[in-house]
């Protein structure tokens, strides 16, 4: 992508090889954080040796069939929870193999409360109210768990040992060495992951890939996993802007000298707008706020005659810290490439719906940091770019 002093080229290419441009005045970037391409996949010994398939839950193959197979899910996050009880209902058994463990919550899969309004209310009315007890429940629970993180663990791992009984090691296969919201939990509707275990169709092994057999694994305690089908559904690797190349006046921008602007934009960078979401609640909740926001920041562009609109860091007191705060590996992966966030607002992701939701719908647009310019008037100078 290209900025230009007057408008923003876009260069894409179509599937056909074709190369496209494509000029626009103001451009908002829907692409997630993800690499679609491919997944995060380790590099394990031996893996050439091995007779089965091997599978990335992100290229899952049409014509898999894993029916009576032996199965070996590798990870232990919400892809691997949530595989594991679907696969057991036809496989021959499978085992989730683990390096470590995650928080596992088990909850309903239906909401009653949600139920019950929506028998008795409109339904509009209704969903409010269901979101809002979504909303808050969570933000109460994130708190309580960040503030009493002792406390959160061990109501955490009882609830998993009432799960699966007293006789099961849930030391080994569900503590985890970190406090709860240092990384995601993972969320198992009724249950599935745990019935699945106790039923015997499927099994948690916590241990270390040694190398691969021709028929399965041989982990760091000696002990050997059979497979038929291996699914590594080790991680994802973050890719913000689907790594689209910037472009200002000819000269290339990296996303990791730049500060992220509410979320929402990025330094130094005009007209230009992103979405990065909640780590603790659903993304889409802030992909909502962000676009209501750009929809009000597009519209004062328009009333006042303004045809660019970028964030510039003149507080040299706010400190750079890391844009997104987990030690999950798919995020440590991907710090050095991703920009930073403040160490105050406007330049900081606070992880809070209800104070987001004043911020951005009824926050002040001209904040002192948004710079404005109109077309008749000249660029700027700045530390960055020289003007045209």
């Amino acid at each position: 992508m290209v900025v230009q002093r007057r408008s923003l080229d876009v260069e894409a290419e179509c599937e056909s090889g074709e190369v496209v441009r494509l000029t626009c005045a103001f451009l908002y970037l829907c692409s997630g954080y993800y690499e679609y391409a491919q997944g995060y996949t380790p590099a394990w010994p031996g893996v050439e040796q091995f007779a089965g398939r091997i599978v990335h839950p992100q290229q899952w193959p049409e014509d898999l069939d894993y029916a009576g197979k032996r199965v070996v899910v590798i990870g232990s996050g919400a892809t691997a929870v949530t595989l594991v009880p679907a696969m057991a209902e036809q496989a021959a058994h499978v085992t989730m193999l683990q390096r470590s463990p995650t928080y596992i919550v088990a909850r309903p899969a239906r909401d009653p409360v949600a139920d019950w309004l929506r028998g008795r209310l409109p339904e509009r009315l209704a969903y409010g109210l269901v979101r809002w007890k979504n909303v808050l429940q969570n933000m109460y629970y994130y708190l309580l768990m960040r503030l009493k993180p002792a406390f959160a663990k061990r109501r955490l791992i009882a609830m998993v040992r009432q799960e699966l009984g007293p006789d099961y090691d849930v030391a080994t296969d569900f503590t985890p060495h970190y406090n709860p919201w240092d990384q995601r939990l993972c969320l198992v509707p009724d249950g599935d992951l745990f019935k699945t275990i106790r039923s015997g169709k499927a099994a948690v092994v916590t241990d270390q890939i040694d190398s691969f057999t021709t028929d399965g694994i041989r982990l760091r305690s000696g002990r050997t996993l059979a497979a038929d089908i291996v699914v590594t559904a080790t991680g994802l690797v973050m890719r913000l802007m689907s790594g689209i190349q910037l472009l200002i006046d000819g000269r290339p921008v990296e996303l990791a000298q730049t500060m992220n602007y509410k979320g929402a934009m990025l330094s130094d960078i005009p007209n230009l707008a992103l979405v990065i979401g909640y780590t603790n609640a659903s993304w889409t909740l802030k992909c909502e706020l962000i676009a209501r926001y750009i929809t009000r920041l597009l519209n004062y562009m328009d009333r006042h005659g303004y045809v660019q609109c970028t964030p510039r860091r003149s507080d040299p007191s706010i400190s750079e810290e890391p844009v997104v705060n987990f030690t999950s590996g798919y995020v440590q992966r991907a710090l050095a490439s991703l920009p930073k966030q403040g160490s105050r607002r406007p330049w900081k992701l606070y992880q809070n719906y209800v104070l987001d939701t004043v911020v951005y719908r009824f926050g002040k647009l001209d904040d002192g940091t948004l710079e404005f310019r109109r077309r008749s008037e000249p660029e700027p100078m700045d530390a960055t770019h020289e003007p045209a």
